[in-house]
C-alpha cells in the first residue's frame, strides 16, 4: 500500500513540477486525493514521515551556529511575535466565529487562544526545504529565518510539558553527559570516510539522540536538533548534511502525505482553514515590523517575513493534544491541518518570485528601513578588483586559487556564509560575505573596476538570479557561470551569462589535459642542459 502512496505522490509531484510549482505542492495534493479516495493514514507512512522530520531536523542543527541564537534579532523577535500574534489572532478568531458561526462554529474564548498559539510557529519543513532549494540556508535571512523557527520550537515544547504535566524524568541531568563526549563522536565521524559509512552515521547519531531524549521524557525531535547543534562546529558536518539530503527529501514525501490524509474536509471547514489563511498576510506584516524595528535591513526583513508567513506542523501537535484533552473541538484539527497544507502551498509559490518582486516594491519598502546598521548589515568593501568569484565552494575556491595564481590581489570572492568568510579571511584571501541575489549589495558596492564575475554556485536559479541582479545595477563586465547539466548551458545563456562551462565536461578536459602534460614531462623530461 505504501508503495502505491509513494507512487502517486510521484506523479502528482511530477505534474506539478512541469508547470513550475515546487514538487512538495504535489504531495500535498497526493494525500488529499488519497483521502478523498478512501485511503487511510498506515503506521508504515506514519513512521516515514517521523523519521524524514528527525532527520531534517539533525540536518538543520549541523548548519546552526548556537550564537546566532543569541542575537537580539532572534530571540527577541521570537519571543514578541508569539505573544502580539496570539493576542491579535485570539481576539480575530473569536469575533469572527461569532459573526460566522455557521462555518466558523461555536468557539470560546479559550479555544480561540489554543488555535491562535497553534498557528503562531512557521513550519520548519517548509521554510528549510525552500530556503535549501533556492541555496539561502546560510544567507543572512535564512539563518534567522532558521533561528526563530528554532526559538518557536523551544515554545512548542515548553507548551506540550506544560499541557500534558509530563515532567522531563530526573534521568534527564545525565543528558548533560553527551558533552564531555563530544570528542569522541567527532573522532567517529572522522572515521566513518566519506562513503557509504557517513550518511549511516548521521541516521544513527540522528536517531540516538531523538530516543535518549524521548526516554527522559523530552520531545525526541527536539534531541535530534540539539545533537545536530552540538556536532555543527565539525569539520565534516556540511558533508554529512549533504549526505543525508536524500534520505530526508525521501522520508519527507511521506510527511507531506500525511497532512493530506489527516482527515476528509467539508465545505464549511474549508471555508474555516480559508480564513485561517487570510491572517498569513497579518503573520507577514507582524513579522515584518518587528524585524524593521529590530533594525534590520528592509530587503532582510521582507525575506524573512515572506518565508515565514505559514503554519507549522507543530500546529497539529498542539491542535491534537488540545482535542485529546476536551479542549478544542475535533473538527478543528480538520480546518488546522488544511490551514496548514494551504499554506506551504502559498509560500512555496510566493517565495519563488520573491527576489524580483523585491526590484519592483523596493521603493515603497525602503521608507520603512531604519539609518542605523546592525554589524551584519554592513555592506562590504572591495578594492582594486578585476576578478570576483561567487559561491566559495570547492568549486569556487579552487577558481579563486587558480585566478589568484594569475592575478593576485586583483581576485576576490564572496560567499554567504559568515563562518567559511571568516575562515578563508584568515588564511588571507581577498574575500567578503554576500548574497548575490541581494540587489542592494550590488548598488552599494563598488565593482565598475570588476572585468569577469566567475558563479560558481550549484543551482542555476541561483546563477540567474544574480545576473539580472548584476545586470539591472548597472554592471558592465563578463559574467562566467558553471552548469551541472548539459539542459542548464543554453539556458543560462539566455538569461545573459556570457560563457557557461559544462562542470562535468570541462572537469574531464582539465583532468585528461592535466594528465597527459605529466605523462609527456615523465616521458620526454625537459632537457635541462
Amino acid at each position: 500500500m505504501e508503495y502505491l502512496f509513494l507512487l502517486f505522490a510521484f506523479i502528482c509531484g511530477l505534474s506539478v513540477k512541469l508547470i513550475g510549482i515546487p514538487p512538495l505542492v504535489g504531495f500535498l495534493i497526493a494525500g488529499f486525493v488519497l483521502n478523498g479516495l478512501g485511503y487511510a493514514m498506515t503506521d508504515q507512512l506514519q513512521q516515514i514521515a517521523d523519521l524524514g522530520i528527525t532527520i531534517m531536523l539533525f540536518s538543520i542543527g549541523l548548519k546552526l551556529n548556537v550564537k546566532d541564537l543569541s542575537k537580539r534579532e532572534v530571540y527577541l523577535g521570537s519571543t514578541c511575535h508569539t505573544l502580539i500574534w496570539v493576542g491579535l489572532i485570539s481576539a480575530a478568531l473569536y469575533g469572527v466565529a461569532a459573526l460566522f458561526s455557521s462555518f466558523m462554529g461555536d468557539l470560546s474564548f479559550t479555544s480561540a487562544i489554543l488555535i491562535a498559539f497553534a498557528l503562531s510557529f512557521s513550519s520548519t519543513v517548509c521554510v528549510f526545504k525552500v530556503l535549501e532549494e533556492s541555496g539561502e540556508a546560510k544567507t543572512r535571512h535564512g539563518k534567522l529565518a532558521i533561528g526563530i523557527l528554532v526559538m518557536q520550537d523551544v515554545f512548542a515544547v515548553l507548551f506540550l510539558v506544560a499541557a500534558t504535566g509530563k515532567l522531563p524524568s530526573v534521568w534527564a541531568f545525565a543528558l548533560l553527559a553527551i558533552i564531555p563526549l563530544l570528542p569522541l563522536l567527532n573522532k567517529l565521524i572522522d572515521r566513518s570516510g566519506h562513503g557509504e559509512l557517513l550518511p549511516l552515521t548521521g541516521l544513527v547519531f540522528a536517531l540516538g539522540g531523538y530516543h535518549l531524549f524521548e526516554l527522559v521524557n523530552i520531545k525526541g525531535d527536539f534531541g535530534a536538533l540539539l545533537m545536530g547543534i552540538m556536532l555543527a562546529k565539525h569539520a565534516k558536518a556540511t558533508e554529512l548534511s549533504k549526505s543525508l539530503m536524500g534520505f530526508k527529501d525521501l522520508f519527507l514525501i511521506g510527511f507531506f502525505l500525511s497532512i493530506g490524509l489527516t482527515a476528509l474536509p467539508d465545505f464549511s471547514m474549508v471555508m474555516a482553514a480559508g480564513v485561517l489563511c487570510v491572517f498569513i498576510v497579518v503573520k507577514l506584516a507582524l513579522f515584518f515590523g518587528l524585524l524593521t524595528a529590530l533594525k534590520l535591513r528592509v530587503r532582510t526583513n521582507y525575506l524573512t517575513s515572506l518565508i515565514m508567513s505559514n503554519y507549522s506542523e507543530f500546529g497539529l501537535i498542539i491542535g491534537a493534544l488540545a482535542v485529546s484533552q476536551g479542549l478544542l473541538a475535533p473538527r478543528w484539527l480538520v480546518i488546522i491541518a488544511l490551514a496548514v497544507s494551504f499554506s506551504f502551498v502559498i509560500t512555496s509559490i510566493a517565495y519563488r518570485s520573491s527576489h524580483s518582486r523585491y526590484l519592483k516594491i523596493k521603493s515603497h519598502l525602503i521608507r520603512f528601513e531604519r539609518k542605523e546598521r546592525l554589524p551584519g548589515d554592513l555592506y562590504p568593501v572591495v578594492s582594486q578588483a578585476e576578478f570576483l568569484v561567487i559561491g566559495m565552494g570547492r568549486v569556487g575556491l579552487g577558481a579563486f586559487n587558480s585566478l589568484n595564481n594569475l592575478a593576485g590581489k586583483s581576485v576576490w570572492g564572496m560567499d554567504a556564509d559568515q563562518g567559511k568568510i571568516r575562515t578563508l579571511k584568515k588564511q588571507g584571501l581577498n574575500v567578503i560575505c554576500g548574497d548575490g541575489e541581494d540587489i542592494d549589495l550590488w548598488q552599494n558596492i563598488d565593482i565598475s573596476g570588476v572585468k569577469l564575475i566567475l558563479l560558481a554556485l550549484p543551482s542555476i536559479e541561483d546563477a540567474i538570479n544574480i545576473t539580472h541582479q548584476l545586470k539591472f545595477s548597472g554592471y558592465q563586465g563578463k559574467i562566467a557561470a558553471i552548469a551541472r547539466y548539459e539542459d542548464e548551458v543554453q539556458a543560462l545563456l539566455n538569461q545573459g551569462v556570457d560563457k557557461v562551462f559544462n562542470f562535468f565536461t570541462e572537469a574531464g578536459l582539465g583532468f585528461a589535459e592535466e594528465s597527459l602534460a605529466y605523462v609527456n614531462t615523465t616521458v620526454f623530461p625537459p632537457n635541462t642542459q
